[in-house]
């Protein structure tokens, strides 16, 4: 089954991876920050790890669709655990999850050396899993084989049936994920992933747990710590999305961080003659040129691959803006494109969905859909999905055109479950990481999020990457500091 991936294109930028257990039907309710939660008691659940590497555990864990209805079906989730390499000064668990929505989890612990600072591997066991409906916990959200097809879409519709095309696309594939995965679509909320964190830490007979949650990993963690604040030891939420908002004011936020980053790399090349795309110091005229071109003509790479068009190259920028230090590609790749060469922006673009060298894809970008979808769809119909196209326009006026039409949430086929409103009442100190040329989760969200928790504590870092944690020693030290020694860190610390 083919489809383009520019159907995607809105959705994703505007936002932007053994044992069982048994869980009686008995619930007690729990009440934190006037929001009514159940958390599941009875029968302790039971993780039966087994080694799967040097310091390295690997298990499953059943956990049930619907909490309030256990009997109804249950995901078998996967979990990894990298065991602290000082036994006898273990501190407890550290949970660790990538973002997404969707991605899958157990990596973070399985290379837990190459990411995490010594100080965190002494004194944790560092457990990632991957979250219901995601990576190899099964069953998992399978909507589409491919996202290559031919002829392309166009993202920014001139005409209507251009426009009818584009929602046709959406249509069909919010009709795949039903059709092929239906069962589980009502069940992978934000919420049960924040629950099911709650049965890892029962699992695995801790009392208190410490996370550590990267990009969307900031609002799972948030909501974590809202739900069940008696259970946060400490909790790190690096590169945080601005929390209780629309779904509209979040791609609103994110589209204007992705164009700010995107033209601090076009004012940079502009300046800097070694830049392979200088173009004589007129670097945003120049690109936008080629943009107008591409969308007029895209440029083919090989036989069976979906063309670069406008959608394709707005889905590379949007890849080489996450770190600086894609940004050398990302020029030579403009340049190799304006030459009719679009080999490095298709790469690019296919960095961005993870595309194997098989051809073949991971399911991030369905259980990404899956899950943003459920949480808050945004606009609820094709007209009110039109008629915002100005509001994005207006706040990116590079990227925004073709940011603007995520037709899919609108004609999603379940129900959304809402959001709980996100306060970490009782959860105490929270530790928020934001940085200053962080295109998919602005500064601006991260301070946003460090402002609206009962105790939340930010750090800014200087750089232009998403997420802070190891761009140097200041904010590693800082996190190591607060997650072994309960020490925050100080007001207003900036990591530079």
């Amino acid at each position: 089954m083919g489809r383009t991936s520019r159907l995607l294109l809105a959705t994703l930028l505007t936002l932007s991876a053994c044992g069982g257990s048994a869980i009686s039907d008995e619930v007690v309710p729990v009440t934190t920050g006037g929001t009514s939660i159940t958390e599941p008691s009875g029968d302790s659940p039971v993780i039966e790890w087994s080694s799967c590497g040097e310091s390295v555990d690997c298990g499953t864990l059943l956990v049930p669709y619907d909490y309030d209805k256990p009997d109804i079906g249950s995901f078998t989730l996967r979990l990894s655990r990298h065991n602290a390499t000082k036994p006898d000064q273990r501190i407890g668990a550290l949970l660790v999850n990538p973002g997404g929505p969707g991605s899958a989890g157990q990596f973070l612990a399985q290379y837990a050396d190459q990411i995490y600072g010594q100080e965190l591997l002494d004194r944790f066991d560092i457990i990632g899993w991957d979250p219901r409906g995601t990576g190899e916990s099964t069953p998992f959200i399978d909507c589409v084989d491919s996202y290559d097809s031919d002829p392309p879409s166009d993202v920014t519709p001139e005409t209507e049936a251009e426009r009818l095309a584009l929602i046709a696309e959406a249509q069909d594939f919010a009709d795949a994920c039903q059709e092929n995965s239906g069962e589980i679509l009502p069940y992978v909320s934000t919420e049960a992933s924040a629950t099911d964190i709650d049965t890892i830490r029962r699992a695995l007979g801790e009392e208190q747990i410490s996370y550590f949650g990267f990009s969307y990993g900031s609002e799972l963690g948030a909501t974590w710590a809202t739900m069940f604040p008696s259970t946060v030891r400490a909790a790190v939420l690096d590169g945080a999305s601005a929390l209780n908002q629309s779904r509209l004011e979040d791609s609103l936020t994110q589209i204007r961080g992705f164009e700010a980053t995107f033209q601090n790399f076009l004012d940079r090349c502009s300046s800097d003659r070694s830049c392979a795309f200088h173009s004589d110091g007129k670097s945003a005229e120049a690109y936008d040129a080629l943009a107008a071109e591409i969308d007029a003509n895209p440029v083919f790479v090989e036989a069976g691959r979906t063309p670069v068009t406008l959608g394709v190259l707005e889905t590379a920028v949007a890849q080489a803006m996450y770190d600086e230090a894609s940004w050398f590609v990302l020029e030579r790749g403009l340049d190799d494109l304006r030459n009719g060469d679009g080999k490095k922006i298709l790469q690019l673009n296919d960095d961005y969905f993870q595309r194997m060298p098989d051809g073949s894809y991971p399911n991030l970008l369905e259980a990404f859909t899956s899950i943003l979808c459920l949480d808050d769809p945004g606009e609820t119909s094709v007209d009110e999905v039109d008629a915002n196209v100005p509001l994005y326009e207006e706040a990116a006026p590079r990227l925004g055109p073709g940011s603007a039409r995520g037709y899919i949430c609108a004609l999603w086929p379940v129900r959304s479950s809402g959001r709980i409103e996100i306060t970490g009442k009782g959860a105490g100190p929270i530790v928020v990481i934001g940085t200053t040329g962080d295109a998919a989760t602005p500064l601006e969200a991260s301070q946003r999020t460090a402002d609206l928790l009962e105790e939340g504590h930010l750090i800014v870092v200087v750089a232009n990457q998403h997420t802070g944690y190891n761009v140097n020693d200041c904010v590693n030290d800082a996190v190591h500091a607060y997650l072994v020694d309960l020490e925050t860190p100080s007001e207003g610390l900036r990591c530079k």
